[in-house]
């Protein structure tokens, strides 16, 4: 149960990612927006940028985390939590584990985007298949260089591991 400030504060921020959504889509992106905050203070924030950049990867989540990333010189926020204007894609929920916050608070659910034309659920179908039953076609090719990357990292004295 969160106490009486810190609802007051998830309010103000996930009010604040809402708001950058809704702005977004007045400039042409579309309807996300992701704010990453540390100790009260918002660090980075992102909206979509898709359609602006080309790129499919350009999610609100992920343009933040990249931005707080970037911001505090560091590949993980372990000590910061993210407010999405709605409930993350796979894409974004996977890199969001990756960046490691302690806290994810989002709005508007995925059934809720799903209403407005953006239906992750095909994916999540897919993830569940075999590589080989997925609808891109899928091939695994195991030759025998295909260890060499790993094996490259697991001899590498200077690594940082994440």
């Amino acid at each position: 149960m969160l106490n009486e400030e810190q609802s007051s504060k998830d309010f103000e921020f996930i009010s604040r990612a809402i708001a950058i959504a809704v702005q977004n889509v007045a400039n042409g992106g579309g309807p996300f927006g992701a704010v990453v905050v540390r100790n009260g203070i918002i660090i980075a924030e992102g909206t979509n940028h898709v359609v602006q950049s080309n790129d499919p990867s350009a999610h609100a989540e992920i343009v933040a985390i990249r931005n707080a990333c970037h911001e505090m010189n560091d590949m993980q926020l372990t000590d910061c939590t993210i407010y999405s204007s709605c409930e993350p894609c796979p894409m974004c929920l996977g890199a969001i584990y990756w960046a490691r916050p302690k806290r994810l608070v989002f709005a508007a659910t995925a059934d809720d985007a799903a209403k407005s034309g953006f239906d992750d659920a095909f994916i999540y179908d897919e993830l569940k298949l075999p590589s080989d039953q997925r609808s891109i076609p899928t091939v695994h090719i195991n030759i025998e260089k295909s260890q060499d990357p790993f094996l490259a990292w697991i001899q590498n004295d200077q690594k940082i591991s994440y």
